[in-house]
């Protein structure tokens, strides 16, 4: 079994309405040390397989088809045995 962590961000050059809301509340809160804020996904998937870097590509498949939108998403995988 492996643990398939996924982190799923909007590209960089995408606006990010959400990032701006959060930044914006934690100024009005008093921290305004705070910059800018990015807000992303982070995903957890138990996978069956003992070949990492197969469960690693298999992962990689489905945060492409189905876990990010690739047109404006980025996203990261990590497996651990």
């Amino acid at each position: 079994m492996a643990i398939a962590h996924v982190i799923v961000e909007l590209k960089p050059q995408v606006l990010d309405p959400q990032g701006e809301a959060v930044k914006n509340s934690l100024h009005s809160l008093g921290y305004e040390e705070v910059k800018k804020v990015r807000v992303g996904k982070y995903i957890t998937l138990e996978v069956e397989g003992n070949d990492l870097k197969e469960v690693e590509e298999k992962v990689k498949e489905m945060a492409d088809k189905l876990l990010a939108n690739v047109v404006v998403e980025k996203f990261t995988v990590r497996v651990e045995g």
